[in-house]
């Protein structure tokens, strides 16, 4: 093993995967409605940081679970629809803080 292995923020080989846990413990997100052209709702997920999450996969496995489109731009995940009431269980689910999550 190298220095370089060992993870700057907990201290303990990167092959392990702690980091990315605690990075997703310590994110706060935002869930709001927005309304976009011809009155559809879009779901704006907000407050994830990309450098520490994997956000591709994160919009990927949400557009699956949930069975609408969207996509990720502008450090934002927007999904066609208004899915406040799923998107907070989803998350948890993937192994985000449920504290951490508000729905405005």
């Amino acid at each position: 093993m190298k220095i370089s292995d060992i993870s700057s923020i907990s201290g303990l080989p990167e092959e392990l995967g702690i980091d990315k846990t605690l990075a997703k413990e310590e994110q706060t997100i935002r869930i709001k409605v927005e309304k976009k052209r011809y009155g559809k709702l879009m779901t704006v997920i907000e407050g994830i940081d990309p450098k520490m999450i994997d956000v591709k996969n994160l919009t990927k496995y949400l557009k699956s679970k949930l069975a609408c489109g969207g996509t990720f731009k502008d450090d934002k995940i927007e999904l066609q629809g208004d899915y406040r009431k799923k998107i907070k269980k989803l998350l948890v689910g993937y192994g985000f803080n449920e504290e951490q999550i508000e729905i405005t």
